[in-house]
């Protein structure tokens, strides 16, 4: 390592803050523009997969028609039976799932079904990725805890890595120019 590098990896105090600098390979996937092709592509699979699942539920019956709530409440009870079983669901979820879910099935339905499109369409265009992406994290993490495995791991670590490069992974969307406009809690226009 030349005497440079060395200054700039070293720690800095900054007032009564120590920050210690980013390392390259961090700096180019989550603060460079030049890895946003990268974000581009795991960004458009992932806001297509919760945007196709998201409109089968949108389409159907069970999920927003007249019956409303009733494949959330197969899917809870399913997840309860888990429970029950002693296999992949934990009681605390289970009581959750129980308590709230079921008694609210109807809202949950519509909740899941427009927020899997939500997701879909901000990933897709690339528009406040970040949040998509982090909420579309969150159901994964749900499905998570009521035993369903399916895609939900592979996902969840996506959404993660997109949350991670928020600052990027729009870039070649519609984030490019809304988060210049919205401004960020730590730089307003």
């Amino acid at each position: 390592m030349n005497q440079q590098t060395e200054k700039e990896m070293n720690p800095v105090k900054v007032g009564n803050e120590i920050v210690i600098p980013e390392n390259p390979l961090s700096h180019f996937l989550f603060s460079s523009t030049r890895s946003a092709i990268i974000w581009l592509v795991i960004r458009v699979y992932l806001g297509y997969q919760w945007l196709m699942a998201g409109w089968g539920k949108v389409t159907s019956e069970a999920w927003t028609g007249k019956n409303a709530g009733g494949a959330i409440q197969g899917f809870v009870k399913g997840a309860l039976a888990k429970a029950e079983e002693g296999k992949d669901v934990s009681g605390w979820y289970a009581n959750f799932l129980q308590d709230f879910v079921l008694p609210n099935a109807k809202v949950f339905s519509f909740m899941v079904a427009y927020g899997e499109v939500l997701v879909g369409l901000g990933l897709i265009v690339g528009l406040l990725t970040g949040i998509a992406a982090f909420f579309g994290g969150m159901m994964n993490a749900a499905f998570l805890f009521a035993g369903t495995v399916s895609t939900n791991p592979l996902l969840f670590i996506l959404a993660t890595w997109l949350v991670l490069a928020w600052k990027v992974a729009g870039w070649y969307g519609v984030d490019r120019w809304a988060l210049q406009y919205l401004g960020t809690p730590w730089y307003r226009r």
